[in-house]
């Protein structure tokens, strides 16, 4: 049986300071038991002697420091796992919100788990097909790839977000696929968006859902990417399957991480997170990868919103540097009504090239992207000039780029939220494209490639 402590000095919003404790460890969790008998949560957030700061999971109110005492359990938060789990929906803490019976675990395993050995990492190199084309096209993603989205408020990354959750799979095999969906600090009627939007399609029979929403606490926000990757890592690489880790949004996370650090009074960084911040963003994206030896693999999209739209602040900026690219989403496309609005020029997936080609796409693939990169970047130039000069100023085939940067904003980038495209429907829309250009100007595709698509009608 725990000991129980009745030295409380004092409450001060969601923190608490424990006196005179004996054995107790950071990150332990712990009970408060009240004068009435009810429970909360708390969790060590600092040990100086024999002092614990701890965090409470639920809020301080009518917590009477003569009258409660307070246990630690002697283990850190943990996750019971199984497959089970798949086609559930769980809070933030990962007990069951949707009605169903509680979920008989296999193991129960530490949150906390550590990142990825490097040495221990196989190198990500087989596609995954989204069914958007402004992705698997022209920024694909890989088998173990951390590709994030950055987006910016009011834009429809969530609409984009089940869209990838929904239609992602591994073509050309029957290996077993899950979705571990992690929704952070959203609104209920967000919540219920996701649920309802995999509950229609089916996709929810292979997904796990964990929900936070904006009025759970703060601590409990921290605790939610741990516990879907904890159950990403049980699925991936202890019963093989190939799994996409989606969280959303981490902004909120960090916002929460904010919150925390400043209810501890630690030192402030840019623009008052805390300076820890990379390090801690970094223990949950290098969880994610494919291990030597393992059949399994863990592919991750973070979604952020820039605050501001500044791509230069810390959350964005910080993420940039420890993952493999970027998904951007453009206010601009999105106000002409281009769904989803990715902005493909400054978007980048630095792993693309090593997961198409033949034998994984189709062996045009790289060929078309570039081209069909060069030819949108010279048509918005085009536009440009056409804006600030007029139309009559511009040459005949600038006149053609203009147009073709038109047609490839509506036709390929802007497909729907319901659009499920195949790559080879992607690639063929891109030949479809191209070939509003001469053949002449189609410098990046050789004459072979030219002949057997190109001239294909």
């Amino acid at each position: 049986m725990p000991k129980e402590y009745r030295t409380i000095q004092e409450v001060a919003g969601p923190l608490m300071l424990v006196k005179s404790v004996e054995n107790v460890k950071y990150d332990e969790l712990g009970e408060i038991e009240l004068s009435d008998g009810e429970t909360r949560r708390c969790k060590v957030l600092e040990i100086d002697g024999s002092n614990a700061l701890v965090q409470l999971f639920e809020p301080s109110t009518g917590i009477n420091l003569s009258d409660s005492k307070v246990r630690f359990l002697g283990r850190s938060m943990e996750l019971g796992v199984s497959e089970d789990m798949l086609g559930r929906v769980f809070d933030g803490l990962g007990r069951t919100i949707d009605n169903g019976p509680e979920i008989l675990p296999d193991e129960r395993k530490d949150i906390n788990g550590l990142a990825m050995n490097p040495a221990a990492r196989a190198y990500p190199s087989e596609f995954i097909q989204t069914g958007v084309s402004a992705i698997d096209g022209l920024n694909t993603l890989v088998r173990g790839q951390k590709l994030p989205i950055f987006s910016a408020s009011g834009l429809p990354h969530a609409k984009l977000a089940a869209q990838i959750a929904r239609q992602a799979k591994v073509v050309g095999t029957d290996e077993p696929f899950a979705v571990v969906f992690a929704a952070m600090g959203i609104t209920f009627e967000e919540a219920n968006f996701f649920t309802q939007s995999f509950r229609e399609t089916g996709a929810i029979d292979r997904t796990v859902l964990f929900i936070n929403l904006a009025n759970d606490p703060a601590v409990e926000r921290i605790s939610t990417p741990r516990m879907a990757l904890t159950a990403a890592e049980y699925l991936a690489f202890e019963k093989d399957m190939h799994v996409l880790v989606i969280l959303t949004d981490i902004t909120n996370y960090a916002d929460a991480l904010r919150e925390v650090s400043a209810a501890r009074k630690e030192v402030p960084g840019r623009r008052g997170y805390p300076g820890y911040m990379y390090t801690d963003l970094a223990s949950i994206y290098e969880r994610a990868g494919r291990q030597r030896g393992k059949k399994g693999s863990i592919t991750m999209i973070p979604i952020l919103t820039m605050p501001e739209d500044d791509i230069t602040h810390p959350i964005p900026d910080l993420t940039g540097y420890i993952t493999e690219g970027q998904i951007i989403l453009s206010r601009e496309l999105y106000r002409k009504g281009v769904t989803p609005p990715i902005d493909v020029l400054p978007s980048l997936s630095r792993l693309k090239d090593k997961g198409i080609g033949e034998g994984k796409t189709r062996e045009d693939h790289a060929a078309t992207m570039n081209q069909l990169f060069a030819a949108y970047a010279r048509g918005k130039d085009a536009k440009e000039l056409m804006v600030i000069l007029g139309e009559a100023a511009l040459s005949d085939i600038d006149l053609i780029y203009a147009k073709f940067a038109d047609e490839f904003e509506e036709k390929y980038i802007s497909q729907g939220y319901d659009s499920d495209r195949t790559i080879q429907e992607t690639l063929d829309i891109g030949w479809d494209l191209l070939r509003i250009l001469p053949r002449s100007e189609l410098k990046r595709i050789n004459d072979k490639m030219l002949d057997q698509y190109y001239d294909k009608k």
